[in-house]
């Protein structure tokens, strides 16, 4: 045997076993360093990629050994690449789920979240397998990389005199490579070669380090933004005024973007409601136009949308959500309020403690339990959308509204309600999109269990989830359902009012109905953050915005206006404000 060389035959093996090892060994790092972090990149040519880090990790190795030195180091590194690992799984998800890459200072909850649509949507016994098994992958391919390590720092022993010195010498131009790429893909410098293949493991961990501080300085800007407002010395009986005794009712549909005006998968059945509806409101005296927004993310955290419309701030977030509620940031409903309205948000997906309304300015906070809803759940959606809406009339719309004047007060007789301004979060269309209900007789629904046999129907979320073609089909359903229990409810109210001259509800209400996100981007099928907005309503008030350039009725085209979600609060509060008759309030943000 030969001490030169290090691959001459060991005593439990011989040559054979060990290069096989070294070889498996390289092999694993290799996969692990190549690993990618974006759907996109998930591809068979990505296996020819080189990473440049493995040649510094391997001369690294050698040149170390197994000493004390080499121990900690292998420790180290084990480490630094589990945890970069753990980061690209991390953003693989969310990317699959939001589109964005994964933020460890802000989506910790995201965790909580997936396993709640997850056990939801498959079963708990499913989840916790599925959970069970990614800890033990991870385990596992912890301790082979432990593993391959060591059989890395085990061949300095069989190098010949000099060896090890030769190593850490052949290491430095490696590394100084590597740096070299990182910083060339960084843009912050131009290398006058193509290198042989990327730093990309070495790059992520860089760009993490980078985000985090990036995203601390983002967070102290925010704040200072927070504290502005340009509504916040206008007299309260100025602002909001010009709606009168109008409810107003701000609707989120779940899941609703752009993708149903682009996909040809959606856009034919959606368009088609739409339009259906769109003819049928203006025969009832009503008038629509049509935008898009930008929403800061797609595929879930709808409460982000519902901070950037109520405060007027880009929320893209939960670091920034939880700066918002910490600010003295005034929202929609708190100059609502003030103007005389009942302000209220009708949330049936709440199903446990929300402390955060209290910052929004709501008096009166509507989840789940209070609704009234006594029928079968429809897997994860609590209740269906149309008996949100009769809840929404039953407890906060009873008996016509009235105020003293034009602006905002006290109601004008005793027993006649305030005017209400409401949010209102429409989920029959969020995941698992299984069972989808029927619109049914407004008049038919009680307290729910009329809606029993289609809550039972259909197959459950972990066969329809095979089935990519037919999560989308259900996508497609689920949506549609909602799109018509918003233009059938805006439908019957006009025709109320017009027949009973408001004594029900008031005049029909200005209704703002928006998508709070796409959905995640393998159903949307668009690379994307708009959602479609929409103001139907008496015409004397839609009339007010038509200064903003949106386009009459529910089916705005691909050239219609776009804004970034944070500019409506203020756009809206200026229309309709006599403070403020331009129609513009100073500073704002809007385009």
């Amino acid at each position: 045997m030969s001490a030169a060389d290090p691959l001459a035959p060991a005593r439990d093996g011989g040559r054979a076993a060990l290069v096989l090892r070294v070889a498996l060994a390289a092999m694993l790092l290799h996969l692990v360093l190549i690993q990618p972090n974006h759907p996109a990149a998930l591809t068979w040519g990505a296996l020819m990629l080189f990473p440049l880090e493995l040649p510094v990790i391997l001369l690294a190795l050698l040149a170390l050994g197994r000493g004390h030195a080499g121990g900690l180091v292998r420790g180290l590194l084990v480490a630094a690449i589990m945890a970069i690992v753990l980061a690209k799984l991390a953003d693989f998800a969310t990317f699959v789920a939001y589109n964005r890459p994964f933020n460890a200072l802000v989506d910790m909850h995201l965790v909580h979240a997936a396993w709640m649509l997850g056990s939801g949507s498959i079963g708990v016994a499913l989840a916790a397998a599925a959970v069970l098994a990614a800890a033990i992958a991870l385990v596992v391919l912890t301790w082979a990389l432990w593993w391959a390590t060591g059989v890395w720092a085990g061949l300095a022993a069989r190098l010949p005199r000099g060896g090890r010195l030769i190593s850490a010498v052949l290491a430095l131009p490696a590394a100084a490579l590597a740096v070299a790429e990182v910083g060339h893909a960084a843009r912050a410098w131009s290398l006058p070669f193509d290198p042989p293949g990327a730093a990309f493991t070495a790059r992520v961990g860089l760009e993490r380090a980078l985000f985090y501080r990036a995203a601390l300085a983002d967070l102290e800007e925010f704040r200072r933004l927070a504290a502005q407002d340009p509504f916040l010395d206008l007299p309260p009986e100025a602002v909001l005024d010009r709606i009168g005794a109008t409810d107003v009712l701000v609707v989120y549909v779940e899941s609703y973007g752009r993708s149903s005006f682009d996909n040809p998968l959606y856009a034919p059945t959606h368009t088609a409601t739409l339009a259906e509806f769109e003819a049928r409101l203006q025969a009832e005296g009503l008038e629509m136009r049509s935008a898009f927004l930008t929403a800061a993310m797609v595929g879930g955290q709808s409460w982000l949308s519902h901070a950037a419309i109520a405060s007027g701030l880009w929320i893209d977030n939960q670091r920034r959500y939880q700066a918002l509620l910490a600010s003295p940031r005034r929202t929609l409903f708190h100059y609502a309020r003030g103007a005389g309205f009942e302000t209220a948000a009708v949330m049936p997906a709440i199903v446990m403690d929300w402390p955060e309304a209290d910052f929004f300015g709501f008096d009166r906070i509507l989840p789940f339990d209070k609704l009234g809803y006594r029928g079968e759940r429809f897997n994860w959606i609590t209740q269906p959308d149309q008996f949100t809406m009769v809840a929404l009339d039953r407890l906060l719309r009873q008996g016509a509204p009235g105020l003293d004047g034009d602006a905002g007060g006290a109601p004008a007789r005793p027993g006649v309600r305030a005017p209400v301004l409401a949010q209102v979060a429409l989920i029959s269309s969020h995941a698992p999109w299984v069972p989808v209900p029927d619109l049914i007789d407004w008049d038919a629904i009680g307290d729910g269990t009329e809606f029993n046999e289609m809550a039972l129907s259909d197959d459950p979320p972990d066969v329809v989830w095979r089935d990519h073609d037919r999560v989308r089909d259900q996508f497609r359903l689920a949506v549609d359902y909602a799109l018509q229990v918003v233009g059938s409810y805006a439908e019957r109210h006009a025709r109320m009012a017009q027949e009973t001259g408001g004594a029900a509800h008031g005049p029909a209400p200005l209704m703002v109905v928006l998508g709070d996100h796409e959905p995640a981007p393998f159903v949307s099928g668009v690379d994307g953050f708009d959602v479609p907005v929409h103001i139907i309503g008496p015409p004397e008030l839609v009339a007010r915005i038509d200064d903003w350039g949106w386009e009459p009725g529910l089916l705005p085209s691909p050239d219609a206006p776009v804004w970034r979600i944070d500019a409506f609060r203020d756009r809206f509060m200026a229309a309709f404000s006599s403070a403020l008759e331009d129609g513009r309030a100073a500073g704002s943000g809007a385009p």
